[in-house]
């Protein structure tokens, strides 16, 4: 079995994969050495994969003033494949692709060169498309990589699909998996369902990016019965911004969903830490004020690790709200037993090594 199919086969089983952030310095100019510790740290923090070049990476990297979507995928690429021949492991190499049929194209392109073994395709900034131009898009790109669709929440661009949307989408040969992210119990349903009712069914694999909802996502069952006959679908994994911090206990909490998912009876103590989960992610992803701070909010717990000098993004206009420093203060003290600072605290010097 390659390398690649391997990923494959890790993706499809159901793995916890960050979506990486940028790493820049006070000039707002990309910090390579951060970069490479921030992936460092989620390599020895236990993730299966590595999601580069997506939201939380920031899109802006793809202006031509800024030119870093190769740069930041190249050293994602290269941290893993250090860390693969040291350990053995193999590790879920997701690239982000995103804009029209064309440029997704070539990001794609960009990626399998690379050595990337799947794309998000993100439908961003596409509501002016029809459905069945996003689903032509989708077939598109999946001729040169396998991808994973994307439910992507309004708030931050995304739109509303149909449910024979996702069913047209899990019909096309080389779409692996559906990363649901609409942050909508009624959305995430219509995924599911079209996952489970689809010919493909067995051939995708389901991961949530609904950060409001973690825990509950990884320890349900879903079941819908036609004509006398039932399937079932489940989230394997989780494709994450809010696991971009505190990931060591990221990984941790996704062993303990794995061990009860399928049980007749879930232990009370999880329902009480998927709220305490989903408001940890209230504060990171600032929901108070519309995600404006969603970003910022995470370079602020990576500033105070020591992996990040700052909480800088692209945009000078990105940054934490108002409130929001006090909020993550506030989950600091309420959940001390969700930070993994003890892990950082340990390796961050490995990780800043040259």
């Amino acid at each position: 079995m390659t390398r690649h199919e391997k990923a494959l086969q890790k993706l499809h089983e159901g793995t916890v994969i960050p979506a990486n952030p940028l790493a820049l310095d006070e000039n707002r100019q990309f910090d390579e050495k951060r970069q490479r510790a921030v992936v460092r740290y989620y390599l020895d923090a236990g993730v299966g994969g590595l999601a580069v070049a997506v939201h939380t990476t920031q899109f802006k990297i793809r202006d031509p003033k800024h030119n870093l979507l190769e740069k930041v995928l190249k050293v994602a690429k290269e941290e893993a494949t250090k860390f693969e021949e040291k350990t053995g492991e193999t590790i879920v190499m997701v690239a982000g692709a995103c804009g029209p049929k064309e440029q997704a194209v070539q990001e794609a392109e960009l990626a399998k060169s690379l050595g990337y073994d799947a794309v998000l395709l993100s439908p961003g900034g596409l509501n002016h498309l029809s459905e069945d131009e996003m689903v032509e898009r989708t077939k598109a790109v999946a001729t040169v990589i396998p991808v994973i669709a994307f439910y992507l929440q309004t708030a931050v661009g995304g739109r509303v699909f149909s449910y024979n949307y996702w069913e047209r989408i899990c019909d096309i040969n080389n779409v692996v998996a559906i990363k649901a992210a609409p942050f909508n119990r009624y959305y995430s349903l219509d995924v599911v369902r079209a996952a489970a009712l689809s010919k493909r069914a067995d051939e995708i694999t389901l991961y949530t990016g609904n950060d409001d909802n973690i825990v509950l996502d990884l320890i349900s069952s879903y079941k819908f019965t036609v004509n006398g006959k039932t399937y079932e679908k489940s989230f394997v994994g989780g494709l994450l911004g809010h696991w971009s911090v505190w990931t060591k206990k990221a990984v941790e909490l996704f062993e303990k969903c794995k061990a009860v998912r399928g049980m007749d009876s879930i232990p009370y103590e999880m329902m009480t830490l998927a709220n305490e989960v989903t408001d940890t992610n209230a504060v990171f992803f600032d929901t108070a004020n519309g995600f404006k701070g969603c970003i910022a909010g995470l370079h602020e717990v990576l500033r105070r690790q020591g992996i990040f000098k700052g909480t800088w993004c692209l945009n000078p206009d990105e940054k934490m709200s108002e409130g929001q420093l006090e909020e993550i203060d506030r989950i600091y003290k309420a959940y001390p037993h969700l930070n993994d600072d003890a892990f950082v605290k340990e390796n961050l010097n490995k990780w800043l090594a040259d």
